[in-house]
């Protein structure tokens, strides 16, 4: 008797902010990048962000999904006010997202992605973004390297299982 297999998931890896990168290794192996604006329009309330981060999350998965596993890039310390509160915005929003569908998450700590993609746990944004051309990508900025690193950590230490 033969075991019904289950259909291949994607990875999603995310570097959460006003710019977020995000990489996705969909069902198939491909890898693919990019980065995503939540910058509010002049006339958005305050939650606009948000809702239109959860619907990118739903056409993302929409169209590249299932997504198995969402990895993200766990910030401590922010630089400012703002930051901090888009990110805590961003990472509640993620975390209810995956907690309806059954999708399991699990954030990285910044030093740690940094450490596995350049060898030091303190590397700059040039030095992520040599990284990640490095393993023949060509990103925009820096959250485009940040998640590319992400995924590859989560590839590469855990097999991409949360």
């Amino acid at each position: 008797m033969t075991q019904p297999t289950q259909a291949p998931r994607s990875i999603l890896a995310l570097d959460l902010g006003t710019t977020t990168g995000w990489a996705l290794r969909g069902f198939d192996g491909l890898i693919t990048s990019g980065t995503a604006s939540f910058k509010p329009g002049r006339y958005d309330g305050g939650g606009m962000r948000y809702l239109r981060f959860t619907n990118w999350l739903t056409e993302l998965d929409r169209l590249s999904g299932p997504i198995a596993t969402i990895w993200f890039e766990e910030v401590r310390r922010h630089a400012g006010t703002d930051a901090a509160h888009v990110y805590g915005g961003l990472m509640a929003s993620l975390t209810s997202w995956g907690e309806l569908r059954g999708i399991p998450y699990e954030g990285v700590p910044v030093g740690t992605i940094k450490r596995h993609a350049t060898g030091k746990g303190n590397a700059n944004k040039v030095a992520m973004i040599a990284a990640a051309q490095a393993r023949g990508f060509s990103p925009t900025d820096d959250n485009e390297a940040d998640a590319i690193a992400i995924l590859h950590w989560a590839i590469e230490t855990r097999g991409g299982v949360a």
